[in-house]
């Protein structure tokens, strides 16, 4: 029964010709998939990264995963040549 009602829904819905997104929040709903692992490192970096996250108020993992992010975004990036 439900399966009809969701038919009928889905064949009466149209598309408008514009949406205004200018409220919206980007991101809201996306929930990166985060998976457990070990590494090893440096007593310095470790340390680096915990004051600055006392000093940001979140979590020291948080800000090495967005380094990392950063330096692979940037290695995938080409760099444009100025001319």
């Amino acid at each position: 029964m439900k399966e009809n009602s969701m038919k009928k829904s889905e064949s009466n819905f149209e598309m408008k010709s514009e949406y205004d997104f200018s409220k919206g929040i980007r991101g809201r709903f996306y929930q990166p998939k985060k998976k457990s692992t070990t590494i090893r490192l440096d007593d310095d970096v470790i340390l680096f990264f915990k004051k600055k996250a006392g000093e940001d108020k979140q979590g020291y993992q948080t800000l090495v995963n967005s380094a990392l992010r950063e330096y692979i975004f940037r290695k995938m990036t080409p760099i444009k040549s100025k001319k």
